[in-house]
């Protein structure tokens, strides 16, 4: 296995409208499907936005694109708009390239096709490997790409994680084929295609880590306006909120009550880059949580069904419903040679087993999933086994035999 590398000349930033225009037309004048990939800078930035686009199409040559730099990307749309767009994990890049006003109609998802070709390493580096023998480095992944100028490291790595996803793609293209998986693959992309953005959560400051450990609604009503505080703080100068105030650094402050913005100070679990330079600001947010009148309750009912284990003492014909239908489904995932998670999610089947229409036959049971996000091929493939597994668990226990005398 060998490490591919680029020339120098390969790795030239593309930082003004003028290089855009000259980069889209020669990706015009290529052909086939455009590979596509985006770096961020998560971990250090507040927002998710694209801070550079690598573009590779057979030849249209392989283009690095600084998206701040060059504002307007309509130009790079009209060039490769209505092609095939080949990517790595495709929910992760598209809502960033979306941002950018850059929209695919069609893609290939090189991780997903792994998937359901039932590979066991799926990363870009092991899929690379495995299909063309290319040893990817793999250093810069979690770099901040927001950093400029890009050493030149950074870039050659960016530049290979495009540059071989064509072969990839027409790999998999023939291994999909091989094994009839061409249609269950068209569905699966677009569905991620058009997938909807998730909306808002209505109360995304209990995700803090760490949280559960915080007693008493005046106490979450303090954490709700620290976080508040510092998402605030962190939009303003663009920065990743727990860099600047990690989540367990807030829980600690929570849980210390501190008397004062001195205490506060002192207190040597409260650390984090602004964890003294915006010291007015978080204990404003003390302030405010101490005096919150609609205090936040300590217990908010999740969505959908409660977590299986407890689903024996509060719905026991569920309970045997989803424990008869999860080795069915289990089973043709075997068959499939894919992850059962990618033949039915996990969350589709509990929903389904505890709230099963009536009558719960296969047509029924189909409809069902469907309303819930499934896919045709997902039907098709679990509805008849579903069905048949709600009618055995509502089948009653055997009698155990007494024993001949």
């Amino acid at each position: 296995m060998t490490e591919e590398t680029l020339t120098p000349s390969a790795h030239r930033v593309i930082d003004t409208p003028e290089g855009l225009a000259e980069a889209a037309e020669l990706l015009s004048q290529g052909h086939g499907p455009v590979a596509v990939d985006v770096e961020r800078a998560s971990g250090f930035r507040y927002s998710q936005r694209a801070y550079l686009i690598q573009v590779f199409r057979r030849d249209g040559g392989l283009h690095l694109i600084d998206p701040p730099a060059v504002g307007d990307l309509s130009a790079l749309q009209r060039a490769i708009g209505d092609e095939e767009w080949v990517l790595h994990a495709a929910s992760q890049d598209l809502p960033s390239l979306r941002e950018a006003e850059l929209v695919p109609v069609r893609i290939f998802d090189t991780e997903l096709a792994s998937r359901l070709l039932g590979r066991e390493r799926v990363g870009l580096g092991a899929v690379v490997e495995d299909v063309l023998g290319i040893t990817l480095a793999k250093a810069h992944s979690a770099a901040d790409w927001s950093t400029r100028p890009l050493p030149e490291s950074w870039l050659e790595y960016a530049a290979l994680d495009v540059l071989h996803l064509i072969d990839v793609r027409d790999a998999l293209v023939e291994e999909l084929a091989a094994q009839d998986k061409t249609e269950i693959a068209a569905q699966e992309f677009q569905a991620v295609l058009e997938r909807p953005a998730r909306p808002p959560r209505e109360d995304p400051w209990r995700r803090l880590s760490g949280l559960h450990t915080v007693r008493g609604r005046r106490s979450l009503a303090v954490a709700r306006e620290l976080w508040q505080a510092r998402e605030d703080y962190a939009r303003e100068v663009d920065t990743s909120p727990g860099r600047l105030l990690p989540d367990r650094a807030i829980v600690a402050a929570v849980i210390a009550d501190p008397e004062s913005k001195q205490a506060l100070a002192a207190l040597k679990e409260f650390n984090g880059r602004a964890s003294r330079s915006q010291l007015d600001r978080w204990w404003a947010a003390f302030e405010r949580g101490r005096a919150e009148t609609t205090l936040p309750i300590e217990r908010v009912p999740g969505e959908g069904p409660p977590p299986p284990r407890a689903w024996a003492d509060r719905n026991p014909d569920a309970d045997a419903r989803l424990k008869a239908a999860r080795p069915a489904v289990e089973e043709i995932a075997g068959w499939l040679g894919m992850p059962v998670e990618n033949l039915l999610t996990p969350d589709l089947l509990r929903r389904v087993a505890w709230s099963p229409p009536i009558p719960a036959d296969a047509d029924a049971i189909g409809e069902a999933l469907r309303a819930l996000g499934a896919r045709p091929w997902q039907v098709e493939e679990t509805a008849h086994a579903i069905a048949q597994a709600f009618v055995d668990a509502a089948q009653p226990a055997p009698e155990a035999s007494e024993d001949a005398s």
